[in-house]
């Protein structure tokens, strides 16, 4: 009973910024260009004769550049708040992606280079728009169950992932890839954009939950300088990296995976539809177990899952029901990895530095989670098949998931944040 009331009176304190924060992920810079360009490699090629690599390339400079730039809007978060960097940066990147569809039609190798410029533009704006930020406002409007909080906020990449390949086969067989990037990019600018205008904030002082502050009612957490010196910093960027590098390139290839293997377009819309489901099935999953049980038991078993995907995808002989297992399977794992980053940056850091530290332990995920579908892409068009890369990538999700098991307990308690840092050992709990 005592459980239920403190999870009402979270929720009833909060559920207005929830439900404005899973829009601005669904709509943000984090969902949206992945769900989306694996679908733009067939008519890309035809039209221009790109070869997969250089079609999926910018997926690699977009992520790459926000990647180094997300300790910076961290930090931007920590000093002016969350829902200005949020807001202008939900603004800035959904004009950025609309203006993807003024590529160029002559097929000349300055369109190439201008295609890559405008996804420069994507990278440099839009990482303000992902949880980078957003997860920020709810890790300090929850605590007793910030895991569920974080898993529902999160939900937003699911939604974007049953929703956006349909709406982008759609809009590309009906008009073209050009007139898709204009249409998606309605969604934060239409949708996301006035919600969070109206409904998202950070709590007030007094409405923080008190076991995220000092005694003198400050956030409480170490720097990032401390939080660099701490081994389970560099645990958890390893692992992030490994699962990143394993996760991305499966992820936007996906469809030209199912394509080889006799899948029609619409089809495997409907797989990554399948694989949002997975998303939203492991945010909720995840965040709940987070609440009740130590992390590494919740995260070693649930980042194993997509190293199944991997071996049914190596099949020859796929069929529909096999790759929605395959596509269930690594979207679960996925949801898995993102709830994790979120929280466990609130649970072994603290609040205080927050930003900046989770925009440390992003960058591993937005460098190899952009690196890999090149890699991936590359394979393919050197070897004919994912095959080789698939069978790496088994390996890969089990090491990064078990690293996870190192991190030892929670600590039980941080300084004061304005506080001299210190070299000192954090306490722990059980």
């Amino acid at each position: 009973m005592a459980e239920n009331t403190e999870i009402r009176n979270e929720f009833s304190k909060g559920w207005t910024i929830l439900l404005a924060g899973v829009l601005g992920v669904a709509c943000g810079a984090s969902p949206l260009p992945f769900n989306v360009i694996g679908f733009t490699v067939e008519p890309m090629i035809e039209e221009f004769g790109w070869s997969r690599t250089q079609i999926l390339f910018p997926i690699t400079i977009f992520g790459i550049i926000a990647a180094l730039l997300a300790p910076f809007f961290g930090s931007l978060a920590d000093k002016y708040g969350v829902r200005k960097v949020a807001l202008y940066s939900l603004l800035a990147f959904g004009l950025s992606f609309a203006a993807v569809a003024l590529t160029p039609t002559a097929k000349v190798t300055s369109t190439l280079y201008l295609y890559y410029a405008l996804w420069v533009v994507v990278g440099v704006v839009g990482i303000g728009s992902t949880p980078v930020t957003w997860s920020r406002a709810i890790n300090l409007w929850f605590y007793k169950h910030r895991g569920l909080a974080l898993g529902i906020l999160l939900m937003g990449t699911s939604l974007a992932a049953m929703v956006v390949p349909k709406l982008a086969v759609w809009v590309i067989e009906s008009y073209g890839w050009r007139e898709m990037f204009a249409v998606v990019a309605l969604l934060p600018l239409i949708i996301a954009l006035p919600v969070g205008y109206f409904l998202f904030r950070e709590p007030k002082p007094e409405e923080r939950p008190k076991a995220i502050l000092s005694d003198s009612g400050n956030l409480a957490g170490v720097t990032l300088r401390v939080a660099l010196k701490d081994y389970r910093f560099w645990l958890i960027w390893v692992s992030v990296a490994i699962i990143a590098a394993a996760f991305g390139g499966a992820f936007i290839n996906l469809p030209t995976m199912l394509s080889d293997r006799g899948l029609e377009a619409q089809a495997a819309a409907s797989i990554m539809g399948i694989l949002g489901i997975g998303i939203f099935v492991g945010r909720l999953v995840t965040g709940a177990l987070l609440d009740r049980f130590w992390q590494g038991f919740v995260a070693f078993p649930l980042l194993c899952l997509p190293a199944l995907s991997c071996y049914i995808l190596l099949g020859n002989d796929i069929t529909f029901l096999s790759a929605a297992l395959a596509g269930f399977l690594l979207g679960f794992a996925a949801g898995a990895e993102s709830d994790l980053i979120a929280y466990l940056t609130g649970r072994y850091f603290g609040m205080a530095n927050y930003g900046k530290i989770y925009g440390m332990l992003y960058m591993p995920f937005g460098i190899f989670n952009s690196l890999s579908p090149i890699i991936y892409a590359s394979v393919r068009d050197n070897t004919g098949s994912y095959n080789a890369i698939l069978f790496v990538a088994i390996f890969a999700f089990v090491i990064g998931g078990g690293i996870l098991l190192l991190l030892g307990r929670y600590p039980e308690n941080f300084p004061e944040a304005g506080t001299a840092p210190t070299d000192k050992p954090i306490g722990v709990q059980a």
